[in-house]
């Protein structure tokens, strides 16, 4: 893919434990192009989360390399944002000032933090709600806000580990919706991780598949769905053939 702007070559990572070392990812090769939306999907444990966090720099890897604009990744770097699975919002501060706290941290010249907050949140859709604590909103708003405030870093490539794992299924294809129409307006490179195949296929432009634990690829399956999607897509019968390609690569 010679337009990659994120690339994984032969990840390996094994954890300590009681029982001795546990291999969560083996051999995982593959490219993210630039613009791409990503999701990988796979069994309960496979090493998804492990994944996501090695492509992130969060973890490194016990063998092979993950490379950013051909680039080693040896850590975190603001080019990257996450969204964990939970939104980990400051109770004592207004969703205005959750969004800027990177930017703080950062030492962001006051205006121009305030300006990227202000935008953040209209993009989600949650400028109302800028005075708001993180207990008047709801599961779902929250995590909008946890995605308004990786976006204030302005990163090039956006990773979200099941951001909406925890939610009810009305609110889980209502933020579908969402995070597609901010996709469609931000082309920000997303891989996300998620549980949930129709939600995959319904996002994404490829799916990873990954084997049961230790994760390893088992199939990357183009969506070639015609964009924009709209929610009565699911409910056809290509839909449904490549939601079914991507459950059998997962077996």
């Amino acid at each position: 893919m010679s337009d990659s702007i994120l690339q994984a070559v032969q990840l390996y990572k094994q954890y300590t434990t009681r029982q001795g070392y546990l291999s969560a990812v083996e051999d995982v090769s593959f490219e993210v192009a630039t613009g791409e939306f990503l999701c990988i999907v796979g069994p309960s444990g496979c090493g998804k989360s492990t994944l996501l966090r090695l492509l992130a720099g969060l973890l490194l890897p016990d063998h092979g390399e993950v490379y950013l604009h051909g680039q080693s990744l040896q850590g975190p770097c603001q080019k990257i944002g996450f969204v964990f699975q939970s939104a980990n919002l400051m109770p004592w501060r207004t969703v205005f000032d959750n969004v800027q706290l990177p930017m703080q941290v950062q030492g962001l010249a006051p205006a121009e933090s305030k300006q990227r907050a202000t935008e953040a949140l209209e993009l989600v859709g949650l400028l109302d709600f800028a005075r708001n604590y993180p207990h008047e909103l709801s599961g779902g708003m929250a995590q909008r806000v946890a995605i308004a405030r990786a976006l204030t870093y302005e990163p090039e490539i956006l990773l979200l580990d099941e951001p909406f794992g925890a939610l009810d299924a009305l609110t889980r294809e209502y933020l579908n919706q969402e995070l597609m129409r901010v996709w469609e307006i931000s082309r920000k490179t997303v891989v996300m991780v998620t549980h949930n195949i129709r939600e995959a296929v319904f996002l994404a432009d490829r799916v990873l598949a990954l084997t049961q634990r230790p994760g390893r690829v088992a199939k990357i399956i183009p969506i070639t769905l015609p964009r924009p999607r709209p929610v009565s897509m699911i409910y056809g019968d290509t839909f449904g053939a490549l939601a079914y390609t991507v459950r059998q690569a997962i077996q």
